[in-house]
């Protein structure tokens, strides 16, 4: 089931595209060989039949790839062997990684199109810009955890990748100080960064009085951005910020504007919204099935990307671009949303909203280890640490229910997860978003 929630303002092409793809992977592809008698059929609305399909999973894609994922008669092995496609593994932040068919050509002209949805994106972005990226090696880069790589080694044409270690636990002082002298050096019109990254890099040069180089643009990319991430890294740059999102599987899905709110990427994706039930966050909040235009080598249909969604009511933003879905903000991973007392579904961006506001804390990561136990991991140089902890106690008993357990566990520095990405939240029984979705929606 998928609803459409509002009256969206789409390009003209946009549901001539959606009808090309429905049709061609249900006629052609074999991994929707079994959608084709859900499908109302043709003649009806397209949107119905959308609505009338389920959700394309990573479960799903380990299960048919490569070939179930392409139309019948593609020769895959020409394309890997001419360097058209080649296959690529995701990191599973969530998810047990999966492998995915990587069309550069597309995933370049999709990012491109982006770009137009931010004007600070659209003016500096040229494709032959210079970019710097801060990211963990395990998501972009190259690993090098025991030799410490020159820069000519981290450059690729017009990008310099400033970190190759595979956790930021392995930083020293000397390398973040390499980081700072490479951006003067560099002077990247755009600094792509995993927002943990960079609010760790922040929180040195805050300490040190350091200078940093301010880039044009700083987009957030891989990982959910924090409120404290966003303060600590204003607290050194005056740069512009903006969220781009998207997956492996789909290319670049939404893109956040300078006004603060997120645009769909409509030249290059159909999103379809399935609301949450009302006591959980609903109609606004809702789960994000994306479906590819234009890949001809990776059929994606109404792929669950794993996060939760808020709809902008007002359905208009201050910037002016009023085409495609507009999103209020993306509020986490629907599988490690935490659940209060009564049941109710907590998302990473409510949780954010409580610690963000408690001063001193560094950095944080919750863990509901069971029905309402919860651990919160902090980090902070906060003098007072008795008064700090039993702020964040009674912060979080007003969120998760006066008579839950909730400790604090302290930490020197809080770790990245195995896929090498920053996590705000964890549950020790993922959810199943499908048992929150409003069955009855429009």
């Amino acid at each position: 089931m998928a609803y459409m929630h509002g009256d969206w303002r789409y390009p003209s092409d946009y549901y001539k595209r959606s009808l090309f793809i429905l049709e061609t992977a249900l006629a052609r592809v074999g991994a929707y060989r079994t959608w084709r008698g859900i499908d109302p059929g043709p003649g009806q609305d397209i949107d119905k039949r959308y609505a009338a399909l389920p959700a394309l999973t990573k479960k799903d894609i380990r299960e048919h790839f490569p070939g179930g994922f392409l139309p019948d008669g593609t020769d895959i092995e020409s394309a890997l062997a001419g360097g058209v496609v080649s296959f690529v593994k995701t990191s599973g932040s969530i998810d047990v990684s999966v492998t995915n068919i990587w069309h550069q050509a597309w995933w370049d002209a999709s990012e491109r199109a982006s770009w137009k949805l931010n004007s600070h994106a659209s003016r500096l972005a040229t494709g032959n810009h210079p970019e710097a990226i801060l990211a963990n090696p395990m998501n972009v880069g190259i690993i090098s955890d025991d030799v410490d790589l020159p820069l000519e080694k981290r450059r690729l044409v017009r990008f310099l990748y400033l970190n190759e270690k595979s956790s930021p636990l392995k930083w020293t002082p000397a390398l973040m100080d390499r980081m700072i002298a490479e951006l003067a050096l560099f002077q990247p019109a755009v600094l792509e960064a995993n927002p943990s990254l960079l609010a760790r890099l922040c929180r040195y040069i805050s300490r040190t009085g350091k200078r940093v180089y301010q880039p044009g643009l700083i987009t957030f990319t891989y990982e959910y951005p924090t409120s404290i991430h966003h303060r600590q890294i204003k607290q050194v740059f005056s740069s512009p910020l903006a969220s781009s999102y998207g997956t492996t599987e789909t290319g670049y899905v939404f893109m956040q504007c300078e006004a603060g709110k997120f645009h769909q990427n409509t030249d290059f994706c159909r999103v379809d919204f399935q609301p949450l039930k009302k006591e959980h966050g609903g109609p606004s909040l809702g789960r994000l099935l994306v479906t590819t235009f234009d890949n001809p080598w990776y059929y994606m249909l109404r792929f669950e990307v794993g996060d939760l969604g808020r709809i902008d009511e007002s359905g208009k933003c201050e910037c002016g671009r009023d085409t495609g879905m507009i999103l209020s903000a993306i509020e986490g991973r629907a599988a490690s949303a935490t659940l209060a007392l009564d049941g109710r579904l907590v998302t990473a961006r409510e949780l954010d909203s409580v610690i963000g506001g408690i001063e001193g804390v560094d950095e944080y990561r919750l863990d509901q280890t069971a029905s309402g136990r919860y651990e919160l991991h902090l980090a902070s140089l906060r003098s007072d640490a008795a008064g700090l902890d039993n702020e964040v106690v009674s912060a979080l008993k007003r969120l998760y229910g006066k008579h839950s357990c909730v400790t604090v566990v302290r930490e020197d520095e809080i770790a990245p997860e195995s896929s090498g990405k920053y996590c705000v939240a964890k549950n020790y029984r993922p959810v199943d978003i499908e048992q929150y979705l409003d069955g009855t929606g429009s």
